[in-house]
C-alpha cells in the first residue's frame, strides 16, 4: 500500500496490543497510537461492531509486518516535536532534552578525537606509516 509521498502502511505488532493494526495506522498518519485505539473502540461500541471487526481482521491479514530496518531508522531519525496534542512526536521539553543529550554526546566524541589527533602517539604513527 504505497503512497505518493513514499510512506507505506504496515502493521506494527511490537508496539501493538493485538496485531499492531492501530499502531501501524497511527504511524502512517502521524497520530498517537492511543488516539487511533480510542477511535476504533468507540466506533466498535457505538454500533459499528461488525464493520470495525471486519476491517481490523482484513487489515490484519492484508498488511505486512513492519520490517526491522524501518524500525531502526525511525528510532535514529531526527527528533520530531508535536505540533498538536494528537500527533506523534515528542513534547517540546523532551525534544529539547534529547537534542541536548545528542549534542553532549557529540561534544564528548569530538573532545576524544581532538585529544587523539593532538597526541604524540598520533604523530609517531603517522610518521611510521609514511615510511
Amino acid at each position: 500500500m504505497g503512497t505518493s509521498n513514499g510512506r507505506t502502511l504496515y502493521r506494527n505488532p511490537k508496539s501493538g496490543k493485538i496485531a499492531g493494526v492501530c499502531s501501524g495506522i497511527a504511524d502512517y498518519f502521524n497520530f498517537e497510537t492511543w488516539l487511533v485505539r480510542v477511535l476504533a473502540v468507540s466506533i466498535f461500541l457505538l454500533g459499528g461492531t461488525g464493520v470495525v471487526f471486519v476491517i481490523y481482521i482484513a487489515l490484519w491479514m492484508i498488511l505486512d509486518v513492519k520490517p526491522q530496518t524501518l524500525e531502526y531508522d525511525e528510532q535514529h531519525k531526527n527528533i520530531e516535536v508535536k505540533k498538536k496534542v494528537w500527533q506523534a512526536g515528542e513534547p517540546a521539553k523532551r525534544a529539547l532534552f534529547d537534542v541536548s543529550r545528542q549534542f553532549n554526546g557529540l561534544e564528548t566524541r569530538l573532545q576524544r578525537l581532538e585529544k587523539h589527533v593532538t597526541s604524540d602517539s598520533f604523530d609517531l604513527k603517522r610518521e611510521i606509516n609514511s615510511l
